[in-house]
């Protein structure tokens, strides 16, 4: 389970310096909706398979992922239509 905690945490930290650099820049046209949105999709998926299986690494790290990958979708729309203006 350590391991699972581990391997968890890391990929998951692994938005949080593009959430930082999104933030300070104000720009994220880089990244592309499509692979957000397989992201979300997909980190979903493990999500539920955690809650069928209760395993916690899978439900926690992907807890943690989904929300982060919404951040990143709401702060890429929020800063398109910025630009806009």
């Amino acid at each position: 389970m350590l391991i699972g905690l581990v391997a968890g945490a890391l990929t998951t930290a692994g938005y949080i310096p593009q959430i930082i650099k999104g933030y300070r820049t104000k720009r994220l046209e880089d990244i592309s909706y499509l692979l957000l949105f397989m992201l979300l999709i997909g980190m979903g998926l493990w999500l539920l398979y955690g809650l069928l299986n209760w395993s916690m690494p899978l439900i926690i790290a992907n807890t943690a992922a989904v929300m982060l990958v919404f951040t990143l979708i709401i702060m890429k729309h929020r800063y398109a239509a910025m630009a806009k203006q």
